[in-house]
């Protein structure tokens, strides 16, 4: 592929709700453009976007995937993003590279709850976009519905620039509504058609749509609304130059339409890529921090210093790894190197690319504007910032959402511990809202991510990519436990089994502490009835037994232990022997102290239409939730509770299902409460029966 000049770069994200077709687009645009000689299929597999195993196999995009190709002198970079909520976080990072969107909306179900996202998060970032009206050939499409439901649930102006001859499976074409041409196709998937006038049945539905189209044309600029009002006609330059004008500013969002799988409007949809979306000039600098931390930013120029934002890692067992990126500002060569600044260390590298999904087309230059990928990178990772050492910036990197569900994992294999580590330290290259940590407590390992499918897409790539395999279980609660009530005690320990025994006695006092003070030790011992040497004895054995629990095997917290008193044997005294004492004598006391098991509790924040907000309160109360506050947030609320652990392992799936998907929710700890009685009670009989 040659080089091309900025102005005439497109970084197109395809934006959609799963299922709408964004990745039937993408294929379409591909064979449209020469790329690939065969149109593929979702459904067959053998598309080049989606092809990963666990894509294939699901007929999903599970992780954004990029091509380049070129057209009429234009470069047009799509990033195909992953339509589900569990995979955000790769669409995060494609609209932090792409400077329009391609939102793609299916005539059959209209605008979706992933869709309304993606489009909020673009219209924060002013990212403008066009609309394509996908499925025009399936039965329940509908044009004119999904146009209005743009504007509903949306808050855009849409602006057909096309609209459908027929629909459904009399669907054949499309009017364009700039050259007033009508388009009938072959439907045959080849993309030919035949130009001809507009059949006399909906010529005056055309004519009421151009003029609505010229008018929205005409607010472009001053001077074409004066020329609009002088003679009541704009040309066909003069409505493209206003209706850009439109779209860079955010004003109107132009819609097409037709059918991805039949190869329909795809080539018209191209053209409008390239004439109405912006280039990466139009969108103008990206500002960051210099090396002295202070405000700084490049233009997207080739004059300025090389520096680049790292939007996705692809982690490969065999060939490595590959870091894609964007160019922000100057020129980057083959076989040269620069400095990471995220790291602050130097990388090299060989071969520079453009990809065609897996596929690699090798580049002796990239420029400012233009997105490549580069191999085997050893420090840099999602997110990170390159550039000349010599002039350094770091670009704000993208707000990853906190996991929403956790899983406890562990090889199904014995000593596959390590290579489990191992490939999920590589996974969360490719994928930063992958979060792994070890419970000290529970003694497992977690897995957490944002949804179910994450989870379980996760787990496939360790196998598929790492010929590992681990078996998922819900995580156990982190429960404590702790006392109510104060007892003092003598602990006496005494073994004589021939030669030197075993003698040790404390007395010790048993009490309760403020929640989350977890452990105090006091030593009140006058006159040496127990020695200097044998007191921090004393404590590590108490210490040992609140590790171990009394009640129902968890730790114990928020405990005062006081040693006042003892005796000891000149002889047969030692420190394991008041260990023991110590140890024999905190789990009886404790169990005359009244006590109780104590549960996390967790701040849980829902952002939720105001539609669901019955539905969610309601459910937190049925979860023992406690709502603490609401705040109106532009249509929607934010409802902050403190919520039990225990009650949300499983809480996204069930506020996805609740709310139809628009809900989202983020959690953090607070603390431990008391577990209501009858709770316990389960609990503590669970846990002995565990124990065996």
């Amino acid at each position: 592929m040659k080089q091309v000049e900025i102005d005439r770069i497109r970084n197109i994200a395809i934006i959609a709700h799963g299922g709408a077709g964004k990745t039937s687009i993408a294929e379409a645009i591909l064979f449209n453009a020469g790329a690939v000689n065969r149109l593929g299929k979702v459904e067959e597999g053998n598309t080049v976007m989606d092809f990963l195993p666990e894509e294939t196999s699901r007929h999903i995009s599970t992780s954004s995937s990029t091509a380049s190709v070129d057209w009429n002198g234009y470069r047009i970079n799509l990033v195909d993003t992953p339509g589900y909520q569990d995979f955000i976080a790769d669409s995060l990072f494609a609209l932090r590279v792409c400077e329009g969107v391609l939102m793609v909306i299916s005539a059959v179900s209209g605008v979706q709850v992933q869709t309304e996202k993606f489009w909020k998060i673009a219209s924060e970032r002013a990212i403008p976009g066009i609309a394509f009206i996908n499925k025009m050939d399936r039965e329940r499409a509908d044009f004119k519905r999904s146009v209005s439901d743009i504007q509903g649930k949306l808050g855009v102006n849409p602006v057909p620039l096309q609209i459908p001859i027929g629909s459904e499976a009399s669907f054949r074409g499309l009017i364009d509504l700039v050259t007033m041409r009508a388009y009938t196709y072959n439907m045959d998937g080849t993309g030919s058609f035949v130009e001809e006038d507009i059949p006399d049945e909906i010529r005056s539905e055309a004519e009421e749509y151009r003029d609505k189209l010229v008018e929205h044309a005409a607010e472009g600029s001053e001077e074409l609304v004066e020329k609009y009002l002088e003679s009541g006609e704009l040309s066909e330059t003069d409505i493209l130059t206003g209706l850009r004008a439109g779209v860079l500013a955010g004003d109107i969002l132009p819609v097409f339409c037709g059918s991805a799988t039949m190869n329909v409007g795809v080539r018209k949809l191209l053209d409008s890529l390239t004439s109405l979306m912006p280039s990466p000039q139009d969108m103008g600098s990206t500002g960051g921090i210099d090396k002295g931390g202070s405000a700084a930013e490049r233009k997207p120029s080739t004059d300025d210093p090389f520096a680049a934002f790292v939007y996705k890692t692809l982690a490969d067992p065999y060939a490595g790894k590959l870091t894609l990126f964007k160019v922000i500002s100057g020129r980057l060569s083959a076989d040269s190197g620069f400095y990471n600044a995220s790291k602050e260390t130097k990388e090299r590298f060989g071969s520079l690319f453009l990809l065609q999904g897996k596929k690699q087309v090798p580049v002796p230059e990239v420029g400012a504007g233009q997105v490549a990928a580069v191999a085997k990178l050893k420090e840099t990772s999602t997110g990170d910032t390159l550039c000349d050492e010599g002039s350094q910036i770091v670009f704000p990197s993208v707000d990853i959402p906190e996991p929403a569900l956790s899983y406890a994992i562990a090889p199904k294999s014995k000593g596959d511990e390590e290579k489990v580590s191992q490939a999920l330290a590589r996974l969360r290259e490719e994928d930063p809202s992958i979060k792994v940590l070890r419970d000290d407590q529970t003694k497992q390992n977690i897995l957490s991510g944002l949804g179910q499918q994450h989870i379980e897409v996760t787990v496939e790539r360790l196998k598929e990519k790492f010929g590992v395999e681990v078996e998922m279980r819900v995580p156990k609660v982190p429960y404590r436990e702790t006392i109510k009530g104060k007892k003092q005690l003598q602990s006496r320990y005494k073994k004589q089994t021939g030669g030197r025994g075993q003698y040790g006695d404390v007395w010790l006092e048993i009490e309760p502490l403020p929640r989350g003070s977890d452990f105090e030790f006091v030593d009140r011992i006058v006159g040496g009835v127990v020695p200097k040497q044998y007191i921090p004895a004393v404590e590590k054995g108490v210490r040992e037994a609140m590790a171990e629990g009394v009640l129902a095997g968890y730790p114990v917290s928020d405990v005062k232990v006081t040693l006042y008193d003892g005796s000891y044997h000149s002889v047969d005294s030692s420190e394991m022997a008041f260990k023991i004492a110590a140890s024999i004598g905190f789990k009886k006391g404790f169990l005359d102290c009244k006590p109780v098991l104590l549960e996390p509790i967790v701040d849980l924040e829902v952002t939720v239409p105001d539609d669901f907000m019955g539905a969610v309160i309601g459910d937190l109360n049925s979860r023992r939730g406690k709502v603490v506050g609401m705040e109106p947030q532009g249509g929607e609320q934010v409802v902050k509770a403190q919520v039990p652990m225990a009650e949300i392992l499983a809480y996204a799936p069930d506020l996805r299902s609740m709310t139809e998907g628009r809900a989202y929710f983020s959690t953090s700890f607070s603390h431990y409460e008391e577990v209501p009685a009858h709770l316990a009670e389960k609990i503590i009989d669970e846990a002995k029966k565990e124990k065996g």
